[in-house]
């Protein structure tokens, strides 16, 4: 079932997001965050943009949000979307039916354009993104440094 976000989601959501820190390069951040702080994000992030969570018997198995992409004025009916499935829960749909939600809530709103960033490669998130519509618009080759190794990062784009 996919639903709004609430505040006991933070530690399940705080789970699922710190395992993209400790193990992969999806995610720039470095330093697992606390549940206390993935709440501070929740409530930040709500205050203007939706974030859903794909719930199943009690447990989350992934979520959804847009978030601002750039604090300039100018950028104000831009946002950036992210979506991070439980690890092991990849390949069932359930990141398209979370996409898809957030991208029919944002189209309810003033948001015109939705930007994905994609740390490359990562053939199934650019998949998931071309599948939805969106385009790819740029590459910015050796943006982002992780593990040890330096990484780029693409921008895909759907106009609503």
């Amino acid at each position: 079932m996919i639903r709004k976000v609430r505040a006991e989601d933070a530690s399940q959501i705080r789970d699922i997001y710190n395992y993209y820190i400790r193990e992969t390069v999806v995610t720039f951040e470095e330093e697992e965050i606390s549940s206390e702080e993935m709440l501070r994000r929740i409530d930040e992030v709500t205050k203007r943009y939706p974030w859903i969570v794909y719930e199943e018997n009690g447990a989350l198995l992934g979520y959804a949000y847009a978030s601002e992409f750039r604090e300039r004025i100018a950028y104000r009916l831009t946002a950036e979307s992210t979506v991070y499935l439980r690890h092991g829960q990849e390949g069932k749909g359930i990141g398209i039916q979370l996409y898809e939600h957030l991208i029919s809530e944002l189209k309810r709103t003033d948001i015109h354009a939705v930007i994905g960033c994609i740390t490359l490669p990562n053939v199934g998130s650019v998949h998931l993104h071309e599948k939805l519509g969106f385009r790819k618009n740029g590459v910015f080759p050796q943006t982002g440094y992780k593990f040890g190794k330096w990484l780029d990062v693409g921008f895909w784009e759907l106009i609503l």
